[in-house]
């Protein structure tokens, strides 16, 4: 069963942010960021069909948030591929609206990138990885795509983007299931040498990752020697100025969502 909020609803709910709860799976130097709250200036670009619904999660064991964005002009969606989105540990599903990501989706659209979704679930603050239970990552594996196939969406044609957490958890999804994903995207992801997603990087043989990290990052060190680890160099890496926050990864966004767009662009016949 799910409930559907209303848009005055979902703006209301975006006002606020999650409360924070420190979990098992989290590092200390993750925990020690700044709070990656600040909402970056979206374009000038109209939002298209968005919606944030709260469904039962069998995976998590409890309801969790569902949100889906469509660029303007898509109608509902219809036919369009998926690109995930995992958010990192200051955040959850109702933050979306309030970033601006469905106004950086149509925009990208407007300036070339193919048409896509973006769609997320929130997934606590596990890393995305099972504790006990509760198994954010087998949501988005088994029950997100089904959520989305219901509204119509192309989930034969799949990608994923996270920041922080959910950069993490990006990568960490596609070594989980290898060929799966059409592409990675990952802003300032948490990542450090002997962690899981350092163990498994041969897994992401043949899957166009991209890396974006701020220089002032406290990742960027471990994010640039994950670049040099990959079995394959990333499609796209970029290290400019920039902290742990939306106030940078906001710049970065239109260069993910171009190669997400292009990474899911339906094959020629």
């Amino acid at each position: 069963m799910h409930h559907t909020l209303t848009r005055r609803r979902l703006l209301l709910a975006g006002a606020g942010t999650a409360a924070v709860a420190v979990v098992g799976g989290l590092t200390a130097r993750e925990l020690s960021q700044p709070r990656p709250e600040s909402t970056p200036a979206p374009p000038d670009a109209p939002p298209g069909d968005e919606r944030l619904i709260r469904i039962a999660s069998g995976a998590r064991g409890r309801e969790v948030d569902f949100w889906t964005a469509v660029p303007e002009g898509y109608g509902d969606g219809r036919g369009l591929p998926v690109c995930l989105v995992l958010h990192g540990a200051s955040a959850t599903a109702r933050d979306f609206g309030r970033l601006g990501l469905a106004r950086f989706l149509t925009d990208a659209v407007r300036r070339g990138a193919p048409p896509f979704v973006l769609a997320g679930a929130s997934g606590g603050r596990l890393s995305w990885r099972r504790s006990g239970h509760d198994d954010p990552q087998r949501m988005v594996r088994e029950e997100v795509p089904t959520w989305c196939a219901r509204r119509g969406f192309d989930i034969d044609r799949m990608a994923v983007w996270g920041w922080s957490m959910g950069g993490f958890g990006a990568l960490l999804l596609a070594e989980a299931y290898p060929g799966w994903l059409r592409a990675v995207a990952a802003f300032s992801p948490a990542v450090r040498p002997g962690d899981a997603v350092f163990a498994g990087a041969d897994k992401l043989r043949g899957t166009p990752v991209g890396l974006w990290c701020g220089r002032q990052d406290n990742f960027f060190r471990d994010v640039r020697a994950l670049a040099r680890a990959l079995p394959e160099p990333p499609v796209r890496t970029a290290w400019a100025d920039g902290r742990h926050n939306f106030a940078y990864w906001g710049t970065v966004i239109p260069d993910a969502f171009a190669l997400l767009g292009a990474a899911l662009r339906p094959p020629r016949p």
